[in-house]
């Protein structure tokens, strides 16, 4: 951008500030959302669940399929680049 047009979006400064750090904590979020680690350890936790008698093996199953389709995005974005969600 040209000086004058920064000048003329100079009042609009807190609001792209506002939008950068919104973007950067979106980024993070699904960086920990679709970390294969934190969906290991759900999945661990998930089983102690099931065997506790938490929850009955219907729900397991259906919290299970979300958490490997979780997985399965994660990998499938990661292979597609390095960084998968800058933007």
């Amino acid at each position: 951008m040209g000086l004058i047009s920064e000048v003329l979006l100079l009042p609009f400064a807190p609001v792209r500030g506002s939008a950068w750090v919104i973007g950067q904590v979106l980024h993070e979020a699904e960086r920990i959302y679709y970390d294969p680690a934190t969906i290991r350890a759900e999945l661990a936790q998930l089983e102690q669940r099931l065997e506790s008698g938490e929850i009955d093996e219907a729900e397991f199953d259906q919290l299970e399929d979300e958490l490997l389709d979780r997985l399965e995005i994660g990998s499938r974005n990661r292979a597609g680049t390095d960084d998968w969600t800058s933007g």
